[in-house]
């Protein structure tokens, strides 16, 4: 299954995916492959779309997303991602 982010764009410019596409596009930037995504993971997919800022808003992301403190976003804790990228990162998921 092909991801079509890139070609989903809203009104207001933000990227349209659904959630399974939000989890395949983490799954890129997962360098270690450990199923969860860390700090610098998140930044460098922050930084690779264009995003500004990828340090600030990585850090951001995890403190706001990591429920249980570890550092890092696990599959449990992609749901508080997904508000966090719609508020800063200029995506749109959609459940459907």
């Amino acid at each position: 299954m092909a991801i079509k982010t890139y070609k989903s764009i809203s009104r207001d410019g933000k990227r349209i995916m659904t959630m399974d596409e939000f989890k395949q596009w983490l799954k890129k930037f997962d360098a270690d492959n450990d199923g969860r995504i860390s700090k610098e993971e998140l930044r460098n997919a922050i930084y690779e779309t264009g995003g500004r800022f990828a340090r600030w808003k990585s850090r951001r992301a995890i403190k706001s997303a990591d429920a249980d403190g570890s550092g890092f976003i696990d599959e449990n804790e992609i749901t508080n991602l997904v508000d966090f990228a719609e508020k800063y990162l200029a995506i749109r998921v959609i459940y459907i």
